[in-house]
């Protein structure tokens, strides 16, 4: 590989399903190298496969990502609109004798390799050295890589360090099916290469593979790019994740209402790390994000985590935008009738909540205080304190905040604090009953912000209301 090289990377991932958060964290890693040395960021999908592979499934990897806010160069490639040169690579290995045609049937190849195993042998096929010539006429074969029997193949990885391979255990692998369909490992070296990718950066999983793909393109007499394999995601019990560790694609983090740059930055930290911070800008993430910082070891999804970095971009974030998500995200559950007046009370809360809330899902369920209808429904601990002590008082303070010249927090702040002196009251007395007519028991910030929140007449509509209820909870 040339040291002038270009960096490239690439994300591949099978569209048999959602992008999962393992998917999610390598396309991450990817994107960060990349981006981070002012390199190119490629996304092929490998499809293949095409029983298994959809529509559905690209379009939910496509949404995944840009919702994580991984962009990518170029438009996507498809592994399976390049067969014909895949094809056509084998046929170079079949004339420069790095590959053979396997005429083996499919019952002859089941028994030979249990009988390699039998062995502990490497598979290779009879075909290998016979005759082509002595194929019965018009036979079906598969192509398979004539891979070298002594020697090892070693492979440098940044994470892993170098690893050997021993040839005499690398099977001479199928690279082209008796269908005419090219295998993976093969595709795979023919894409990166003509792609012009400098570094794989994937799971520990394929590094078994990583030797394979080395052999094709030495045989090819092609560079063969840097290799990084990182280990893979566990669940909190250590064990492989899986579906019963709950939700695994990106949607479902969205669902939960986490940030896209929350979650990127928790899964940055998922196996990586630098010095001692915690905490990742996306800047400071591709200036910082190398490979010698990779754990050999596997990561374990940490929820508790994953909440409180996600909390710190909550408070982070531009308060219009935390609005707007939180409107889209009531718009959707369609559990509240909005509006302009409640759109403008949540974007006007927005500052306060997002301080409150480690997700979004967290911060809509504080706005029940804000969407809630009059005659507000008042929780009977709340309701407790709306004696008609407490009624005859809150009706005294209505007067008091209606005669207010300027409906401001702060305002709002000093006329509660005079209104309570001049009851001659500790400030319990008066803040309870308001909390209660107010928020209905909900949970909120302080009383002067709930009350600009709010608005002057909403919130002396709701302090009427309770002053005139019976006082049986609702």
């Amino acid at each position: 590989m040339s040291a002038a090289a270009p960096v490239t990377t690439r994300f591949a991932p099978s569209p048999t399903g959602f992008l999962h958060i393992g998917g999610a964290r390598t396309a991450l890693f990817n994107w960060l190298y990349a981006r981070g040395r002012g390199g190119r960021f490629l996304l092929r999908i490998e499809d293949t496969d095409r029983e298994r592979s959809t529509q559905e499934a690209v379009d939910a990897i496509l949404d995944g990502l840009t919702w994580l806010g991984l962009d990518w160069d170029d438009e996507p490639v498809s592994q399976a609109s390049r067969a014909e040169r895949h094809v056509e690579i084998v046929d170079q290995l079949l004339a420069s004798g790095r590959a053979y045609k396997d005429y083996a049937t499919a019952e002859e190849t089941e028994a030979l390799k249990a009988e390699a195993r039998a062995q502990n042998e490497a598979y290779r096929s009879p075909w290998r050295d016979r005759d082509p010539a002595e194929a019965p006429a018009e036979a079906p074969f598969a192509v398979r890589f004539k891979g070298p029997r002594d020697g090892d193949t070693v492979v440098d990885d940044a994470v892993q360090g170098q690893v050997r391979f021993p040839n005499k255990d690398l099977d001479d692998l199928v690279l082209l099916r008796s269908d005419g369909a090219p295998t993976y490992n093969l595709a795979v070296v023919v894409d990166d290469h003509d792609m012009g990718v400098t570094q794989v950066i994937r799971g520990d999983d394929h590094l078994v593979n990583a030797a394979r793909q080395t052999l094709i393109y030495q045989a090819l007499d092609w560079p063969t790019p840097g290799f990084a394999h990182i280990p893979l995601i566990h669940g909190p019990d250590g064990k492989k994740l899986s579906k019963r560790h709950g939700a695994l694609g990106v949607e479902s983090y969205r669902d939960m209402g986490y940030l896209p740059e929350g979650l990127r930055a928790y899964l940055l930290r998922l196996g990586w790390a630098k010095g001692d911070q915690e905490i990742f800008s996306d800047d400071e993430a591709r200036a910082a994000f190398d490979l010698s910082g990779v754990n050999k070891a596997p990561a374990r999804l940490d929820f508790d985590k994953l909440a409180f970095v996600n909390a710190h971009f909550m408070a982070q974030a531009d308060d219009a935008r935390i609005a707007a998500l939180a409107v889209e995200r009531l718009q959707s559950e369609g559990e509240v009738n909005l509006n302009p007046e409640l759109d403008a009370r949540i974007h006007a809360a927005a500052p306060y909540l997002k301080n409150r809330a480690k997700t979004l899902a967290e911060l809509v369920e504080q706005t029940v205080f804000i969407t809630a209808e009059r005659p507000l429904k008042i929780k009977e601990k709340a309701a407790k304190s709306l004696n008609e002590e407490a009624q005859s008082r809150l009706a005294r303070l209505r007067e008091a905040l209606f005669a207010l010249a300027h409906w401001r927090e702060a305002d709002l702040k000093e006329s509660l604090n005079a209104f309570a002196e001049a009851e001659g009251v500790g400030f319990g007395k008066i803040g309870q009953p308001l909390r209660a007519a107010l928020t209905g028991g909900a949970p909120a910030p302080d009383l002067s912000v709930v009350m600009a929140i709010l608005g002057r007449d909403e919130t002396l509509g709701r302090i009427d209301d309770a002053a005139a209820r019976d006082g049986a909870p609702a």
